[in-house]
Protein backbone atom coordinates (compact mmCIF):
# COMPACT_ATOMS: atom_id res chain seq x y z
CA UNK A 1 0.00 0.00 0.00
CA UNK A 2 1.22 3.48 -1.04
CA UNK A 3 2.35 5.90 1.63
CA UNK A 4 -0.64 8.09 2.29
CA UNK A 5 0.32 12.00 3.58
CA UNK A 6 1.02 13.18 6.79
CA UNK A 7 -0.83 16.67 7.20
CA UNK A 8 0.76 18.33 10.57
CA UNK A 9 -0.96 21.17 11.96
CA UNK A 10 1.67 23.57 12.30
CA UNK A 11 1.94 24.11 8.88
CA UNK A 12 -2.10 23.91 8.37
CA UNK A 13 -3.62 27.14 6.35
CA UNK A 14 -6.87 26.79 8.74
CA UNK A 15 -7.84 28.33 12.01
CA UNK A 16 -10.59 26.92 14.37
CA UNK A 17 -12.98 29.17 16.02
CA UNK A 18 -14.18 28.96 19.10
CA UNK A 19 -17.16 30.84 18.61
CA UNK A 20 -20.32 30.95 15.93
CA UNK A 21 -19.95 33.03 12.85
CA UNK A 22 -22.57 35.99 13.59
CA UNK A 23 -24.47 35.64 10.23
CA UNK A 24 -24.51 31.63 10.39
CA UNK A 25 -28.37 30.61 11.14
CA UNK A 26 -27.46 26.40 10.59
CA UNK A 27 -25.29 23.80 12.41
CA UNK A 28 -23.54 23.43 8.57
CA UNK A 29 -22.66 26.73 8.51
CA UNK A 30 -21.83 27.22 11.90
CA UNK A 31 -19.26 23.98 12.23
CA UNK A 32 -18.07 24.54 9.00
CA UNK A 33 -16.73 27.71 9.19
CA UNK A 34 -15.49 26.95 13.01
CA UNK A 35 -13.61 24.23 11.82
CA UNK A 36 -11.04 25.56 9.01
CA UNK A 37 -13.32 24.00 6.35
CA UNK A 38 -14.56 27.06 4.45
CA UNK A 39 -14.36 30.70 4.25
CA UNK A 40 -16.71 33.63 3.31
CA UNK A 41 -15.29 35.40 0.11
CA UNK A 42 -18.86 37.25 -0.81
CA UNK A 43 -22.21 36.60 -0.75
CA UNK A 44 -23.18 33.74 -1.54
CA UNK A 45 -19.67 32.45 -2.42
CA UNK A 46 -17.01 30.80 -0.40
CA UNK A 47 -13.91 29.60 0.04
CA UNK A 48 -12.79 25.71 0.41
CA UNK A 49 -9.44 25.41 2.68
CA UNK A 50 -7.19 22.54 2.95
CA UNK A 51 -9.58 20.49 5.38
CA UNK A 52 -13.08 21.42 3.15
CA UNK A 53 -10.79 20.80 -0.05
CA UNK A 54 -10.40 17.11 0.74
CA UNK A 55 -13.99 16.41 2.14
CA UNK A 56 -15.31 17.92 -0.87
CA UNK A 57 -12.88 15.65 -3.20
CA UNK A 58 -14.15 12.77 -1.16
CA UNK A 59 -17.37 13.39 -2.35
CA UNK A 60 -16.35 13.93 -6.27
CA UNK A 61 -14.17 10.59 -5.99
CA UNK A 62 -17.64 8.50 -4.24
CA UNK A 63 -19.53 10.24 -7.60
CA UNK A 64 -16.75 9.84 -10.40
CA UNK A 65 -16.21 6.31 -9.10
CA UNK A 66 -20.05 5.24 -9.59
CA UNK A 67 -20.59 7.04 -12.53
CA UNK A 68 -18.02 6.11 -14.38
CA UNK A 69 -19.38 2.48 -13.02
CA UNK A 70 -22.21 2.93 -15.14
CA UNK A 71 -20.84 3.17 -18.32
CA UNK A 72 -20.79 7.20 -18.02
CA UNK A 73 -18.18 9.52 -19.82
CA UNK A 74 -16.66 12.46 -18.44
CA UNK A 75 -15.97 15.48 -19.61
CA UNK A 76 -15.21 19.41 -18.54
CA UNK A 77 -17.84 21.71 -21.00
CA UNK A 78 -17.42 25.79 -19.98
CA UNK A 79 -18.70 27.38 -17.68
CA UNK A 80 -18.84 30.83 -19.45
CA UNK A 81 -21.72 30.02 -21.71
CA UNK A 82 -23.00 32.03 -25.55
CA UNK A 83 -26.81 32.97 -25.26
CA UNK A 84 -28.13 31.33 -28.73
CA UNK A 85 -28.87 28.14 -27.55
CA UNK A 86 -30.46 29.22 -24.24
CA UNK A 87 -32.43 31.43 -26.37
CA UNK A 88 -33.49 28.91 -28.51
CA UNK A 89 -35.02 26.78 -25.84
CA UNK A 90 -36.37 29.74 -23.83
CA UNK A 91 -35.00 29.24 -20.79
CA UNK A 92 -32.51 32.44 -21.18
CA UNK A 93 -36.12 34.29 -20.20
CA UNK A 94 -37.52 31.83 -18.00
CA UNK A 95 -34.59 31.35 -15.70
CA UNK A 96 -35.45 35.15 -15.00
CA UNK A 97 -33.52 37.23 -11.99
CA UNK A 98 -31.81 33.84 -11.34
CA UNK A 99 -29.38 33.99 -14.09
CA UNK A 100 -26.10 35.76 -14.24
CA UNK A 101 -25.84 37.15 -17.49
CA UNK A 102 -22.98 39.33 -18.61
CA UNK A 103 -21.66 41.18 -22.07
CA UNK A 104 -18.36 40.66 -23.85
CA UNK A 105 -16.32 43.40 -24.89
CA UNK A 106 -17.91 43.73 -28.37
CA UNK A 107 -21.43 43.36 -26.54
CA UNK A 108 -22.13 39.62 -27.24
CA UNK A 109 -24.41 38.19 -24.62
CA UNK A 110 -23.29 35.53 -22.26
CA UNK A 111 -24.21 33.59 -19.28
CA UNK A 112 -22.67 31.79 -16.09
CA UNK A 113 -23.88 28.26 -16.62
CA UNK A 114 -26.52 26.79 -13.76
CA UNK A 115 -27.00 23.84 -16.04
CA UNK A 116 -25.51 22.58 -19.16
CA UNK A 117 -28.98 20.57 -21.07
CA UNK A 118 -28.54 23.12 -24.32
CA UNK A 119 -24.68 22.81 -23.92
CA UNK A 120 -24.54 18.83 -23.50
CA UNK A 121 -27.61 18.51 -26.43
CA UNK A 122 -24.90 20.14 -29.13
CA UNK A 123 -22.26 18.45 -27.68
CA UNK A 124 -24.11 15.26 -28.93
CA UNK A 125 -25.63 17.16 -32.57
CA UNK A 126 -21.74 17.64 -33.25
CA UNK A 127 -20.72 13.88 -32.52
CA UNK A 128 -23.21 11.59 -32.86
CA UNK A 129 -24.72 11.06 -36.80
CA UNK A 130 -25.60 7.63 -36.53
CA UNK A 131 -28.25 4.99 -34.27
CA UNK A 132 -24.76 3.41 -33.59
CA UNK A 133 -23.13 6.29 -32.04
CA UNK A 134 -26.29 5.90 -29.02
CA UNK A 135 -26.42 5.69 -26.33
CA UNK A 136 -24.34 7.56 -24.42
CA UNK A 137 -24.21 8.65 -20.95
CA UNK A 138 -21.69 12.54 -20.65
CA UNK A 139 -21.13 13.92 -17.45
CA UNK A 140 -19.18 16.48 -15.78
CA UNK A 141 -17.82 18.03 -12.31
CA UNK A 142 -17.94 21.75 -12.11
CA UNK A 143 -19.21 24.44 -10.66
CA UNK A 144 -22.53 26.28 -11.55
CA UNK A 145 -24.01 29.98 -11.00
CA UNK A 146 -27.14 30.95 -9.68
CA UNK A 147 -27.83 35.00 -8.76
CA UNK A 148 -29.82 33.67 -5.81
CA UNK A 149 -31.20 36.83 -4.34
CA UNK A 150 -30.67 35.75 -1.12
CA UNK A 151 -28.09 33.50 -0.37
CA UNK A 152 -28.09 31.61 2.96
CA UNK A 153 -27.42 29.27 4.70
CA UNK A 154 -23.59 29.10 3.98
CA UNK A 155 -22.65 26.38 1.16
CA UNK A 156 -26.16 25.26 1.45
CA UNK A 157 -27.83 28.03 -0.70
CA UNK A 158 -24.58 29.96 -2.77
CA UNK A 159 -24.38 31.66 -5.93
CA UNK A 160 -21.55 29.27 -6.88
CA UNK A 161 -22.39 25.62 -6.38
CA UNK A 162 -19.84 22.77 -7.51
CA UNK A 163 -22.36 20.00 -9.46
CA UNK A 164 -22.21 16.57 -10.83
CA UNK A 165 -24.36 16.78 -13.77
CA UNK A 166 -25.18 13.72 -16.13
CA UNK A 167 -27.02 13.46 -19.73
CA UNK A 168 -28.43 10.54 -21.33
CA UNK A 169 -29.28 10.22 -24.95
CA UNK A 170 -30.96 7.60 -26.48
CA UNK A 171 -33.07 6.57 -29.46
CA UNK A 172 -36.13 5.93 -28.16
CA UNK A 173 -38.55 6.25 -24.67
CA UNK A 174 -37.45 2.84 -23.33
CA UNK A 175 -33.43 3.39 -23.64
CA UNK A 176 -34.31 7.03 -21.45
CA UNK A 177 -36.15 5.11 -19.02
CA UNK A 178 -33.21 2.43 -18.69
CA UNK A 179 -31.01 5.32 -18.10
CA UNK A 180 -32.69 6.79 -15.65
CA UNK A 181 -32.96 3.71 -13.72
CA UNK A 182 -29.27 3.35 -13.99
CA UNK A 183 -28.73 6.58 -12.90
CA UNK A 184 -31.17 5.81 -9.63
CA UNK A 185 -29.61 3.25 -8.59
CA UNK A 186 -26.16 5.24 -9.20
CA UNK A 187 -27.59 7.24 -7.25
CA UNK A 188 -28.73 5.04 -4.09
CA UNK A 189 -25.10 3.50 -4.24
CA UNK A 190 -23.27 7.04 -3.87
CA UNK A 191 -25.38 8.91 -0.86
CA UNK A 192 -24.64 5.13 1.54
CA UNK A 193 -21.26 5.67 0.24
CA UNK A 194 -21.41 9.23 1.74
CA UNK A 195 -23.22 8.08 4.81
CA UNK A 196 -26.60 10.26 3.94
CA UNK A 197 -29.66 9.37 5.28
CA UNK A 198 -31.81 9.98 2.62
CA UNK A 199 -35.17 9.71 0.64
CA UNK A 200 -36.27 9.16 -3.03
CA UNK A 201 -39.22 11.38 -3.60
CA UNK A 202 -41.74 11.88 -6.33
CA UNK A 203 -40.78 15.75 -7.95
CA UNK A 204 -41.81 18.88 -10.17
CA UNK A 205 -39.43 19.13 -13.40
CA UNK A 206 -40.11 23.01 -12.94
CA UNK A 207 -38.10 24.98 -15.47
CA UNK A 208 -36.08 22.08 -16.49
CA UNK A 209 -39.28 20.01 -17.85
CA UNK A 210 -39.60 16.54 -19.20
CA UNK A 211 -42.21 13.95 -17.90
CA UNK A 212 -40.77 12.52 -14.65
CA UNK A 213 -39.21 13.62 -11.97
CA UNK A 214 -37.89 12.80 -8.40
CA UNK A 215 -35.75 14.10 -5.72
CA UNK A 216 -33.08 12.28 -3.22
CA UNK A 217 -33.41 14.60 0.08
CA UNK A 218 -31.23 14.21 2.80
CA UNK A 219 -33.58 15.06 6.01
CA UNK A 220 -32.41 17.96 8.11
CA UNK A 221 -33.76 20.83 10.48
CA UNK A 222 -32.14 23.29 7.50
CA UNK A 223 -33.38 22.23 4.75
CA UNK A 224 -35.58 24.29 2.22
CA UNK A 225 -37.67 21.87 1.16
CA UNK A 226 -40.59 20.25 2.59
CA UNK A 227 -41.31 16.33 1.38
CA UNK A 228 -44.78 14.21 2.76
CA UNK A 229 -43.87 10.71 3.55
CA UNK A 230 -46.92 7.65 4.03
CA UNK A 231 -46.34 5.87 7.31
CA UNK A 232 -47.38 2.69 5.10
CA UNK A 233 -44.55 3.18 2.83
CA UNK A 234 -46.34 3.47 -0.49
CA UNK A 235 -45.90 7.17 -1.24
CA UNK A 236 -43.44 9.56 -0.46
CA UNK A 237 -43.01 13.40 -2.79
CA UNK A 238 -42.02 16.91 -2.05
CA UNK A 239 -44.60 18.67 -1.42
CA UNK A 240 -44.78 21.17 -4.54
CA UNK A 241 -45.32 17.39 -6.46
CA UNK A 242 -48.41 16.59 -4.43
CA UNK A 243 -51.60 16.13 -6.28
CA UNK A 244 -55.38 14.94 -5.59
CA UNK A 245 -58.20 13.75 -7.96
CA UNK A 246 -61.01 16.10 -8.41
CA UNK A 247 -63.67 13.81 -6.74
CA UNK A 248 -67.13 15.15 -7.63
CA UNK A 249 -70.08 14.96 -5.35
CA UNK A 250 -73.81 15.15 -5.10
CA UNK A 251 -75.28 18.33 -4.63
CA UNK A 252 -79.24 17.27 -5.67
CA UNK A 253 -79.98 18.33 -1.95
CA UNK A 254 -78.33 21.66 -1.82
CA UNK A 255 -80.81 24.55 -1.98
CA UNK A 256 -80.32 27.34 -4.22
CA UNK A 257 -77.55 30.31 -3.53
CA UNK A 258 -78.86 32.85 -1.57
CA UNK A 259 -77.41 36.21 -0.29
CA UNK A 260 -76.57 37.02 3.21
CA UNK A 261 -76.08 40.15 5.16
CA UNK A 262 -72.92 39.77 6.54
CA UNK A 263 -71.44 42.98 7.80
CA UNK A 264 -67.72 43.84 8.84
CA UNK A 265 -66.26 40.62 7.85
CA UNK A 266 -63.78 41.06 4.80
CA UNK A 267 -61.93 38.04 6.42
CA UNK A 268 -62.09 34.40 6.34
CA UNK A 269 -62.03 34.70 10.17
CA UNK A 270 -65.14 37.79 11.39
CA UNK A 271 -66.73 35.49 8.41
CA UNK A 272 -66.35 32.41 10.67
CA UNK A 273 -66.95 34.16 13.33
CA UNK A 274 -69.99 35.92 12.95
CA UNK A 275 -71.80 32.66 11.15
CA UNK A 276 -70.70 30.23 13.80
CA UNK A 277 -69.18 28.05 11.34
CA UNK A 278 -65.76 26.22 10.81
CA UNK A 279 -63.29 28.27 8.42
CA UNK A 280 -63.38 25.13 5.85
CA UNK A 281 -67.47 25.68 5.46
CA UNK A 282 -65.98 29.40 3.49
CA UNK A 283 -64.44 29.59 0.20
CA UNK A 284 -61.80 31.48 0.14
CA UNK A 285 -60.70 33.30 -2.93
CA UNK A 286 -57.28 34.68 -3.83
CA UNK A 287 -56.81 37.43 -6.67
CA UNK A 288 -53.52 37.37 -8.11
CA UNK A 289 -52.52 39.17 -11.68
CA UNK A 290 -50.72 36.37 -14.10
CA UNK A 291 -48.62 38.42 -16.89
CA UNK A 292 -50.79 41.33 -16.08
CA UNK A 293 -54.14 39.21 -16.32
CA UNK A 294 -56.20 38.20 -13.23
CA UNK A 295 -56.85 35.49 -12.07
CA UNK A 296 -58.82 34.46 -9.01
CA UNK A 297 -57.87 31.40 -7.32
CA UNK A 298 -60.00 28.97 -4.96
CA UNK A 299 -59.32 27.37 -2.12
CA UNK A 300 -60.94 26.07 1.30
CA UNK A 301 -60.88 29.17 3.91
CA UNK A 302 -58.92 27.02 6.22
CA UNK A 303 -56.32 26.28 3.47
CA UNK A 304 -53.38 28.93 2.46
CA UNK A 305 -52.48 29.05 -0.79
CA UNK A 306 -48.71 27.90 -1.80
CA UNK A 307 -47.63 30.77 -4.37
CA UNK A 308 -44.74 28.56 -5.30
CA UNK A 309 -47.18 25.48 -6.68
CA UNK A 310 -48.85 28.71 -7.98
CA UNK A 311 -46.35 30.23 -9.63
CA UNK A 312 -44.52 27.25 -10.90
CA UNK A 313 -47.94 25.72 -12.93
CA UNK A 314 -47.75 29.69 -14.56
CA UNK A 315 -44.21 29.73 -15.38
CA UNK A 316 -43.02 31.27 -17.14
CA UNK A 317 -45.52 34.15 -16.71
CA UNK A 318 -45.07 36.25 -13.81
CA UNK A 319 -47.33 35.69 -10.66
CA UNK A 320 -47.61 39.03 -8.83
CA UNK A 321 -50.72 40.21 -6.40
CA UNK A 322 -52.86 42.46 -7.32
CA UNK A 323 -52.97 45.84 -5.91
CA UNK A 324 -55.74 48.63 -5.05
CA UNK A 325 -55.80 50.10 -8.19
CA UNK A 326 -56.42 46.75 -9.67
CA UNK A 327 -60.15 46.82 -8.02
CA UNK A 328 -60.50 50.46 -9.68
CA UNK A 329 -63.64 50.04 -12.15
CA UNK A 330 -64.31 46.49 -11.23
CA UNK A 331 -67.64 46.54 -10.42
CA UNK A 332 -67.78 42.90 -9.87
CA UNK A 333 -64.29 42.82 -8.11
CA UNK A 334 -65.66 43.82 -4.26
CA UNK A 335 -62.61 43.78 -2.22
CA UNK A 336 -63.33 41.11 0.67
CA UNK A 337 -66.26 40.00 -0.63
CA UNK A 338 -65.27 38.38 -3.69
CA UNK A 339 -67.11 34.85 -4.97
CA UNK A 340 -66.78 33.08 -7.56
CA UNK A 341 -70.41 33.21 -9.11
CA UNK A 342 -70.34 36.49 -11.45
CA UNK A 343 -67.12 37.15 -12.12
CA UNK A 344 -66.72 39.13 -15.36
CA UNK A 345 -63.97 38.30 -17.15
CA UNK A 346 -61.59 36.33 -14.80
CA UNK A 347 -60.17 33.17 -15.20
CA UNK A 348 -61.00 30.82 -12.24
CA UNK A 349 -58.77 28.52 -10.79
CA UNK A 350 -59.43 26.12 -7.77
CA UNK A 351 -57.75 23.40 -5.87
CA UNK A 352 -58.83 19.98 -6.31
CA UNK A 353 -61.15 19.99 -2.84
CA UNK A 354 -63.12 22.51 -4.95
CA UNK A 355 -64.85 19.94 -6.82
CA UNK A 356 -68.35 19.73 -8.51
CA UNK A 357 -71.27 19.65 -6.32
CA UNK A 358 -69.49 21.16 -3.12
CA UNK A 359 -71.36 23.73 -1.62
CA UNK A 360 -69.48 26.55 0.15
CA UNK A 361 -70.39 30.07 1.79
CA UNK A 362 -68.33 32.67 -0.31
CA UNK A 363 -68.16 36.21 -1.49
CA UNK A 364 -71.52 37.91 -3.19
CA UNK A 365 -69.74 40.04 -5.18
CA UNK A 366 -71.51 43.12 -2.72
CA UNK A 367 -70.19 45.23 -0.01
CA UNK A 368 -70.83 43.15 3.96
CA UNK A 369 -72.90 40.58 1.44
CA UNK A 370 -71.53 36.66 1.43
CA UNK A 371 -73.48 33.91 0.00
CA UNK A 372 -74.48 30.58 1.09
CA UNK A 373 -75.26 27.88 -0.95
CA UNK A 374 -72.94 28.15 -3.35
CA UNK A 375 -72.08 25.04 -5.55
CA UNK A 376 -69.69 24.58 -8.00
CA UNK A 377 -70.10 23.26 -11.32
CA UNK A 378 -73.99 24.63 -10.69
CA UNK A 379 -73.22 28.16 -9.24
CA UNK A 380 -69.80 28.90 -11.11
CA UNK A 381 -67.64 26.98 -13.28
CA UNK A 382 -63.68 25.36 -12.49
CA UNK A 383 -62.12 26.71 -15.56
CA UNK A 384 -58.81 24.44 -14.29
CA UNK A 385 -58.17 22.44 -11.15
CA UNK A 386 -54.57 22.88 -10.00
CA UNK A 387 -53.17 21.53 -6.40
CA UNK A 388 -52.04 25.08 -4.88
CA UNK A 389 -53.01 24.17 -1.08
CA UNK A 390 -49.89 24.40 1.30
CA UNK A 391 -49.86 20.90 2.05
CA UNK A 392 -50.03 20.43 6.16
CA UNK A 393 -49.48 17.03 8.37
CA UNK A 394 -51.70 14.37 8.40
CA UNK A 395 -53.34 15.34 4.57
CA UNK A 396 -54.28 12.25 3.56
CA UNK A 397 -51.94 10.12 1.38
CA UNK A 398 -53.09 10.18 -2.16
CA UNK A 399 -52.62 7.00 -2.81
CA UNK A 400 -53.74 4.99 0.71
CA UNK A 401 -55.36 7.74 2.49
CA UNK A 402 -53.35 7.59 5.77
CA UNK A 403 -51.86 11.25 7.55
CA UNK A 404 -49.24 12.34 5.70
CA UNK A 405 -46.20 13.23 7.59
CA UNK A 406 -44.39 16.39 6.98
CA UNK A 407 -40.53 16.98 7.34
CA UNK A 408 -38.09 19.42 6.12
CA UNK A 409 -35.06 18.44 4.02
CA UNK A 410 -32.06 19.20 1.54
CA UNK A 411 -31.99 18.53 -1.98
CA UNK A 412 -29.36 16.45 -3.16
CA UNK A 413 -29.76 14.57 -6.15
CA UNK A 414 -32.36 15.64 -8.69
CA UNK A 415 -33.03 12.98 -11.52
CA UNK A 416 -35.24 14.02 -14.87
CA UNK A 417 -36.65 12.39 -17.91
CA UNK A 418 -36.90 15.38 -20.00
CA UNK A 419 -37.72 13.59 -23.36
CA UNK A 420 -37.08 15.82 -26.48
CA UNK A 421 -37.69 19.18 -24.94
CA UNK A 422 -34.17 20.03 -25.60
CA UNK A 423 -33.82 18.04 -29.15
CA UNK A 424 -36.91 19.60 -30.56
CA UNK A 425 -35.49 23.00 -29.70
CA UNK A 426 -32.16 22.56 -30.64
CA UNK A 427 -32.94 19.61 -33.55
CA UNK A 428 -30.82 16.54 -32.45
CA UNK A 429 -31.54 14.10 -34.88
CA UNK A 430 -29.38 11.03 -35.78
CA UNK A 431 -29.89 8.26 -38.60
CA UNK A 432 -31.93 5.38 -37.30
CA UNK A 433 -31.30 2.09 -38.59
CA UNK A 434 -33.61 2.28 -41.92
CA UNK A 435 -31.82 5.76 -42.84
CA UNK A 436 -34.65 7.63 -41.95
CA UNK A 437 -33.37 10.69 -38.89
CA UNK A 438 -34.52 9.98 -35.46
CA UNK A 439 -35.27 12.54 -32.99
CA UNK A 440 -33.03 11.81 -29.41
CA UNK A 441 -34.40 11.60 -26.22
CA UNK A 442 -32.87 12.83 -23.00
CA UNK A 443 -32.23 12.72 -19.39
CA UNK A 444 -31.05 15.15 -16.91
CA UNK A 445 -29.28 14.31 -13.60
CA UNK A 446 -27.92 16.27 -11.13
CA UNK A 447 -26.08 15.70 -8.02
CA UNK A 448 -25.08 18.84 -5.71
CA UNK A 449 -21.67 17.78 -4.86
CA UNK A 450 -21.00 20.84 -2.40
CA UNK A 451 -23.82 20.68 -0.65
CA UNK A 452 -23.70 17.26 -0.48
CA UNK A 453 -21.00 18.71 2.13
CA UNK A 454 -23.29 20.54 3.75
CA UNK A 455 -25.93 17.74 4.30
CA UNK A 456 -23.30 15.89 5.87
CA UNK A 457 -22.15 18.35 8.49
CA UNK A 458 -25.87 18.29 9.15
CA UNK A 459 -26.70 14.75 10.11
CA UNK A 460 -23.14 13.78 11.22
CA UNK A 461 -22.08 16.44 14.01
CA UNK A 462 -23.00 16.28 17.88
CA UNK A 463 -22.44 19.11 20.80
CA UNK A 464 -18.83 18.99 19.93
CA UNK A 465 -18.48 19.64 16.59
CA UNK A 466 -18.40 17.49 13.06
CA UNK A 467 -18.13 13.51 13.28
CA UNK A 468 -17.41 12.57 9.25
CA UNK A 469 -18.14 9.11 7.98
CA UNK A 470 -15.03 7.45 7.10
CA UNK A 471 -15.33 7.94 3.50
CA UNK A 472 -15.51 11.27 3.04
CA UNK A 473 -13.43 12.33 6.03
CA UNK A 474 -10.34 14.98 5.70
CA UNK A 475 -8.33 12.08 7.35
CA UNK A 476 -8.41 8.42 8.79
CA UNK A 477 -7.02 9.40 12.12
CA UNK A 478 -6.49 12.95 13.99
CA UNK A 479 -3.17 12.40 16.31
CA UNK A 480 -2.49 14.81 19.08
CA UNK A 481 0.43 15.49 20.61
CA UNK A 482 0.00 16.56 24.59
CA UNK A 483 2.59 19.38 24.24
CA UNK A 484 5.84 18.43 25.87
CA UNK A 485 8.69 16.99 23.73
CA UNK A 486 8.45 14.05 24.36
CA UNK A 487 4.79 13.01 23.16
CA UNK A 488 5.17 15.27 19.96
CA UNK A 489 8.31 13.28 18.87
CA UNK A 490 6.02 10.61 19.69
CA UNK A 491 2.80 11.31 17.98
CA UNK A 492 5.40 12.12 14.67
CA UNK A 493 6.61 8.74 15.15
CA UNK A 494 3.35 6.87 15.32
CA UNK A 495 2.12 9.03 12.39
CA UNK A 496 4.91 8.28 10.29
CA UNK A 497 4.35 5.05 10.82
CA UNK A 498 0.33 5.23 10.05
CA UNK A 499 1.08 6.79 6.77
CA UNK A 500 3.09 4.12 5.60
CA UNK A 501 0.78 1.82 6.29
CA UNK A 502 -1.42 3.98 4.36
CA UNK A 503 -3.44 5.83 6.49
CA UNK A 504 -4.03 9.36 6.07
CA UNK A 505 -2.83 10.95 9.19
CA UNK A 506 -3.78 14.77 10.36
CA UNK A 507 -1.27 15.49 13.19
CA UNK A 508 -1.55 18.47 16.13
CA UNK A 509 1.96 19.43 16.47
CA UNK A 510 1.51 22.96 17.46
CA UNK A 511 3.05 24.27 19.72
CA UNK A 512 2.36 26.16 22.58
CA UNK A 513 -1.39 25.57 22.27
CA UNK A 514 -2.81 23.85 25.48
CA UNK A 515 -4.11 20.02 25.40
CA UNK A 516 -7.31 21.35 26.33
CA UNK A 517 -7.42 23.89 23.17
CA UNK A 518 -6.05 20.83 21.03
CA UNK A 519 -8.83 18.27 21.99
CA UNK A 520 -11.18 20.90 21.51
CA UNK A 521 -10.55 20.94 17.96
CA UNK A 522 -9.98 17.32 17.65
CA UNK A 523 -13.65 16.89 18.36
CA UNK A 524 -14.74 20.04 16.23
CA UNK A 525 -12.80 18.94 12.99
CA UNK A 526 -14.62 15.48 13.26
CA UNK A 527 -12.04 13.03 11.86
CA UNK A 528 -13.42 9.38 12.81
CA UNK A 529 -10.51 8.01 15.09
CA UNK A 530 -8.30 10.50 17.39
CA UNK A 531 -5.14 8.98 18.81
CA UNK A 532 -3.60 10.94 21.62
CA UNK A 533 0.13 11.10 23.52
CA UNK A 534 -0.89 12.05 26.08
CA UNK A 535 0.53 11.48 29.54
CA UNK A 536 1.94 7.75 28.92
CA UNK A 537 3.70 8.49 26.24
CA UNK A 538 7.06 7.71 27.77
CA UNK A 539 5.54 4.04 28.41
CA UNK A 540 5.04 3.71 24.67
CA UNK A 541 1.12 3.78 25.57
CA UNK A 542 -1.30 6.04 23.85
CA UNK A 543 -5.32 6.42 23.77
CA UNK A 544 -7.53 5.65 21.23
CA UNK A 545 -10.64 7.25 20.95
CA UNK A 546 -13.49 6.69 18.57
CA UNK A 547 -15.10 10.20 17.61
CA UNK A 548 -18.60 8.99 17.29
CA UNK A 549 -19.38 6.77 19.92
CA UNK A 550 -16.82 8.48 22.67
CA UNK A 551 -15.04 4.77 23.44
CA UNK A 552 -11.51 5.66 24.39
CA UNK A 553 -8.84 2.84 25.56
CA UNK A 554 -4.99 3.44 26.15
CA UNK A 555 -2.81 0.91 23.88
CA UNK A 556 0.44 0.22 23.64
CA UNK A 557 1.25 1.88 20.23
CA UNK A 558 2.29 -1.67 18.42
CA UNK A 559 -1.37 -2.42 19.20
CA UNK A 560 -2.89 1.33 18.35
CA UNK A 561 -1.04 1.08 15.10
CA UNK A 562 -2.40 -2.39 14.21
CA UNK A 563 -5.91 -1.44 14.94
CA UNK A 564 -5.70 1.53 12.78
CA UNK A 565 -4.61 -0.86 10.02
CA UNK A 566 -6.38 -3.53 10.25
Amino acid sequence: MANAPVQRMSQLMAKTLRDDPADAEVLSHKLLVRAGYVRRTAAGVWSWLPLGRKVLANVERIVREEMDAIGAQEVLLPALLPREPYEATGRWDEYGGELFRLKDRKGGDYLLGPTHEEIFTLLVKDQASSYKDLPVILYQIQNKYRDEARPRAGILRGREFLMKDSYSFDLADEGLAESYALHREAYRRVFARLGLDYRIVAATAGAMGGSKSEEFLAPAEAGEDVFADCPNGDFAANTEAITYEVKPVDASGVPAAEDIPTPDTPTIETLAASLGVPASATLKNLLVKVDGEIVAVGVPGDREVDMGKLEAHFAPAVVEMVTEEDFAGRADLVRGYVGPQGLAKVKYVADPRVAPGTAWITGANKEHTHAKNVVAGRDFEVDEYVDVVVVRDGDPCPKCGTGLKLDRAIEIGHIFQLGRKYTDALKLDVLGQNGKPVRVTMGSYGIGVSRAVAALAEQHADEHGLVWPKEVAPADVHVVAAGKALQTELALEVSQQLAAAGVRVLVDDRAGVSPGVKFTDAELIGVPQILVAGRRAGEGVVELKDRRTGEREELPVAEAIARLTA
